[in-house]
């Protein structure tokens, strides 16, 4: 096996970002979600919604992604009739191979729900797959007459063949053990997958998400609204109600593990999967009532360090408070202090290669930055 060229080497981004009024990423109530650092409440959006919100950005990029879906029969029932399956084939198929992927649970009867009374849900799963993956599936299908029942022939030690059965799970992980997602899934590279009933098809995400929090103290404030009926003559509102907000500067930690995604992508396309990520990394924003309280702002600053060894992020345990009118000067300040302590105080455990600045006058743009990362890279790769 080739030997990977950036086992432990990552890159680490810190990242401090400012909102005005906002509702980025709501909880169950509709209200601004909040946590509890150092004894002071803050403002979070979950590392989750940041991660979709870069998927679709990478999709907008060209990057190519994967699907994340709880219909993986679909899938395969629409590959299955394009290689030449009836219906019946095409949909006993596509039943078979999501079983292997997502078990339904059974509970009970909803009212008004399934008719027939079978009292099934399907799993709340959501499972990456790529097309390349479903194409192998439905290609494989295909040579096995659209039938999941599949055979092989095993050579004994005497030199006998002889032919078995094999389960549909084992085929399916012998189709998809080793895994590049170089072509149409850089996202299950980047963020991995988890599939409980077949380990073998999990894959270790290469990127690390904290939750953004806020760096200071943030107390939730409500807005009252009204609405007006158009054609409504008499004079009043036909609508009230009130959404919560807030406005933050938050510190975002995200680390990629260039050693996973050079595994992942079976060493293919390192470079520009990098440069998509990054990019994405910079645009995305959550999509939380982007049209009434639009949040669209990008990176204020950002360290980014080209490392080896145990990640590292800054907990912002003191919650900074305003200076010369704002926040983000004393966030830069905490966060700077911060990293240049633990560099200190690491020695030679740190084991920094490159260290980058972004946000500051006339300092690099995000192509610079990327550009500079990637070259940073391929030093370690050639060394």
């Amino acid at each position: 096996m080739e030997k990977n060229p950036y086992q432990n080497l990552r890159v680490e981004f810190h990242i401090l970002q400012s909102f005005p009024v906002t509702c980025l990423n709501r909880d169950d109530v509709g209200a601004p979600k909040t946590a509890v650092v150092g004894g002071a409440t803050r403002a979070r959006v979950s590392s989750q919604c940041w991660k979709r919100n870069i998927r679709l950005t990478m999709k907008d990029l060209g990057v190519p992604i994967g699907s994340r879906t709880k219909l993986i029969h679909q899938m395969i029932e629409d590959a299955c009739a394009e290689l030449g399956a009836d219906t019946d084939q095409a949909q006993a198929c596509a039943a078979q191979v999501a079983s292997v992927f997502i078990k339904e649970k059974k509970g009970k009867k909803d009212d008004g729900d399934d008719s027939e009374g079978n009292g099934s849900d399907k799993s709340d799963a959501l499972i990456f797959l790529s097309r390349e993956e479903v194409k192998k599936i439905a290609l494989a299908l295909r040579e096995n007459n659209f039938s999941t029942e599949f055979q092989e022939e095993k050579v004994n030690k005497k030199g006998d063949a002889k032919v078995e059965k094999i389960k549909l799970e084992k085929k399916i992980q012998n189709l998809l053990g080793k895994p590049d997602f170089s072509r149409d899934g850089v996202d299950i590279a980047l963020f991995g997958r988890m599939v409980a009933q077949a380990a073998a098809l999990n894959v270790e995400g290469a990127a690390s998400f904290s939750h953004a929090i806020s760096t200071h103290k943030v107390t939730n404030e409500v807005e009252f609204f009204t609405a007006l009926d158009d054609l409504q003559t008499e004079p009043g509102s036909a609508h009230m109600g009130a959404l919560e907000f807030n406005s933050a500067t938050y510190y975002r930690y995200v680390c990629l593990d260039m050693g996973q995604l050079w595994k992942n992508l079976a060493g293919q396309h390192l470079p520009q999967a990098l440069e998509g990520f990054v990019k994405a990394l910079y645009l995305a924003l959550p999509s939380a009532r982007q049209a009434t309280q639009s949040g669209a702002c990008w990176w204020e600053f950002a360290k980014v360090f080209v490392r080896k060894g145990q990640r590292l992020q800054a907990p912002f345990d003191t919650a900074v408070k305003p200076r010369n009118g704002g926040l983000l000067e004393p966030s830069k300040d905490a966060l700077c202090a911060y990293l240049e302590k633990k560099e200190q105080q690491a020695g030679s455990l740190f084991r920094k290669i490159a260290e980058f600045t972004f946000g500051e006058d006339n300092g690099p743009s995000i192509d610079d930055l990327v550009l500079s990362i990637q070259d940073a890279i391929q030093e370690v790769g050639h060394e």
